[in-house]
């Protein structure tokens, strides 16, 4: 089982969460976050006052999937995810030891 972490633009959310419904992901957890990257943040004009906004809004969406799934998820959220502009985000893979289903105590693939 493998843990994907994407870092992705708000608006980008509804198709990757579409593209990663169609290949058969079950679920998917996602978190308003802030922060930044090479962009360090950007100045904004607002009632005739310039500002720096240092953090820059952005989704992290976390999936679970099977080993098999893993590239296929991420070559989704890659193509949905992408504008070609700078603060596109990141993705972050993490391989898991196990999982567990609350409710009925299965474990592993069968978890998620």
């Amino acid at each position: 089982m493998k843990k994907i972490e994407a870092i992705i633009k708000p608006f980008k959310l509804e198709e990757v969460k579409e593209s990663l419904t169609d290949i058969g992901v079950d679920g998917l957890t996602v978190t308003e976050v802030k922060g930044f990257g090479r962009q360090k943040g950007h100045t904004e004009i607002y009632r005739g006052s310039e500002y720096t906004v240092d953090f820059v809004p952005k989704l992290k969406v976390e999936v679970v999937v099977a080993d098999d799934l893993c590239e296929t998820a991420v070559e989704q959220i890659l193509k949905h995810a992408q504008t070609g502009k700078i603060g596109d985000g990141k993705i972050f893979i993490h391989k898991l030891g196990e999982a567990i289903r609350i409710r009925t105590g299965e474990k592993g693939d069968k978890a998620l």
